[in-house]
């Protein structure tokens, strides 16, 4: 198995034993963020790593990234709105967030559907 390009984007952990040795190095960049978001600018899926398909043409790679960035920030975007609609129908008043954010959240949706539809699709 090749080792990845990019490092790995979950934290990693100590042993839970001081005298294990550990399977998992440490965590050691405090901009791993940043650094995330820059691979994922260049062509990175929504976890940080390359597409994983090395058939792909790297192009095609890039699009499937882009589309599954896309479905993965509309799986937020749509929990954000089933949270607040459930506040909306068993909250109270004041912790509604209000008909504009629901509907800002339902056009955010909607572009991001667009947007991975638009991805998937093959160029030509």
């Amino acid at each position: 198995m090749t080792t990845p390009d990019f490092p790995r984007l979950h934290p990693h952990h100590s042993p839970a034993k001081p005298g294990e040795p550990s399977e998992r190095a440490p965590a050691a960049d405090p901009n791993a963020f940043i650094a995330t978001l820059h691979r994922i600018g260049k062509g990175a899926a929504a976890d940080g790593q390359p597409w994983p398909e090395r058939h792909q043409m790297p192009g095609r790679c890039m699009a499937l990234a882009d589309a599954d960035c896309a479905l993965a920030s509309q799986r937020v975007t749509l929990q954000l709105l089933l949270a607040a609609e459930r506040v909306r129908q068993n909250g109270t008043e004041a912790e509604y967030v209000g008909d504009r954010v629901m509907e800002g959240l339902i056009m955010a949706c909607l572009a991001m559907n667009a947007q991975a539809n638009a991805r998937m699709r093959p160029d030509g």
